[in-house]
């Protein structure tokens, strides 16, 4: 069908066809995933006893917001934990996760990182990058990690002796600009039960980003006690134009909502500003769009497999994030990925991606976002830094018509490009 209304190569519809039945299966599991969880967020919808009432906007200090309340409320339930602190005014989840970092931590303590180096943009909001202004080194804040294994794994022999003294143990559950695999629920539980026996005051902290949904349980259901996340990503469904949230121990959130806003106010305050009905909606879609992003990756990994590319995670793999990797080998390649990607976008389908000195990167990014909502990647997206291994780092599909769409433009955009063979 898309061949009515874009130019595809018949070669590219074959091979198109032959993997969208390929993955039949992994589209069965991903539908079963997506009804257990759509029910979940049901549930907690009714037992908080969402109304209408509560999607009303508050200005000024935001006293006695309801809805603000009660989204708190709802999300804490989906997540099996205590509290919840779900906002507009995070502007990334990387303003997120740094706010949790700096409500718990206090000079002289350290943080320890399990999962290796840190994705780039909070690099700078560590220290690991020199010169990083008002970074939690220039706070006394120490910083250690444990590298992963060769192989991309955690090295849970590691665990014990790392964790030692820290007041952070903080774990990436996606893979960021790397080809590891993703953390799944099982290998945090894994983990954290690890950390807690070596430390048990130590705080466990996972971001989130990019996993929500996934699978059917979320890792505060498993032992962390505090994960982040951006709601442009997978819990805004598609609908939340802004926010992030935190989510896990009470007496945590609560010294997050001190640094979010003051000590001794917390989550007393905060005008929603009308924004709250987008949020609980967005909330609402979110284990059907997860669904469609997951779809869509899946459906690239086999599509590219076949036509010749490394990708990671394979297509009949199970999963832990949206997240789908293909590694196209040249800058031409990842350009030409990018390009087809932004083809199929409902918004700026005309841009023309290039690589550019994007703010939080060591090297050039090229990225193809045509989203409703800017920089949202729970929409499809595809991106990726202009180094080895050349790889672009795709996301999202708020349908599954438009994500699949995407993803066989790009294929054809590499054929058209001179660098995708027909066999």
């Amino acid at each position: 069908m898309i061949q009515e209304f874009f130019h595809i190569d018949p070669y590219i519809q074959k091979m198109a066809q032959e993997a969208e039945e390929l993955c039949r299966p992994a589209f069965q599991r991903i539908d079963e995933n997506a009804e257990y969880n759509g029910c979940k967020v049901l549930s907690a919808f009714i037992k908080k006893g969402v109304s209408e009432s509560h999607f009303a906007g508050s200005t000024g200090y935001g006293y006695g917001d309801r809805g603000r309340e009660v989204l708190d409320e709802v999300l804490a339930e989906i997540f099996g934990c205590e509290d919840a602190l779900i906002r507009h005014n995070f502007v990334s989840g990387t303003h997120a996760i740094t706010t949790a970092l700096f409500g718990v931590l206090r000079p002289g303590d350290e943080m320890v990182s399990l999962t290796g180096t840190p994705y780039d943009t909070l690099q700078p909001v560590i220290g690991i990058v020199e010169g990083s202004s008002g970074s939690l080194k220039e706070f006394g804040i120490r910083y250690r990690q444990l590298d992963l294994l060769p192989d991309g794994t955690p090295d849970f022999q590691g665990v014990a002796q790392a964790v030692q003294g820290a007041k952070v143990v903080y774990l990436q559950r996606s893979r960021g600009y790397s080809l590891r695999e993703t953390l799944s629920i099982a290998t945090i539980q894994k983990l954290c039960q690890l950390a807690k026996q070596a430390n048990s005051q130590a705080i466990v902290m996972v971001d989130n980003c990019y996993g929500e949904f996934v699978e059917r349980q979320e890792p505060t259901q498993v032992g962390a006690d505090l994960i982040i996340g951006s709601l442009i990503k997978n819990p805004g469904g598609g609908i939340a134009r802004t926010g992030g949230y935190i989510a896990g121990r009470r007496d945590l959130i609560e010294q997050c909502a001190c640094r979010l806003t003051a000590p001794g106010v917390g989550k007393e305050v905060g005008c929603t500003l009308g924004e709250s009905r987008e949020l609980f909606l967005g909330l609402f879609h979110a284990p059907t769009v997860v669904a469609c992003a997951l779809r869509t990756a899946v459906f690239a990994a086999a599509l590219f497999e076949r036509l010749g590319f490394q990708v990671f995670p394979k297509w009949d793999v199970p999963r832990s994030d949206i997240i789908q990797a293909v590694r196209l080998g040249t800058p031409e390649g990842l350009v030409a990925f990018c390009q087809g990607v932004q083809r199929g976008a409902p918004v700026d389908a005309f841009v023309t991606p290039e690589p550019w000195d994007m703010p939080g990167y060591d090297s050039q990014v090229i990225m193809a976002a045509g989203a409703f909502t800017l920089g949202a990647s729970i929409e499809l997206s595809a991106d990726g830094p202009m180094r080895e291994p050349y790889a672009a780092w795709m996301q999202g599909g708020i349908t599954w018509p438009s994500g699949k769409t995407g993803v066989v433009l790009a294929a054809q955009s590499l054929l058209e490009a001179g660098l995708l063979q027909p066999q």
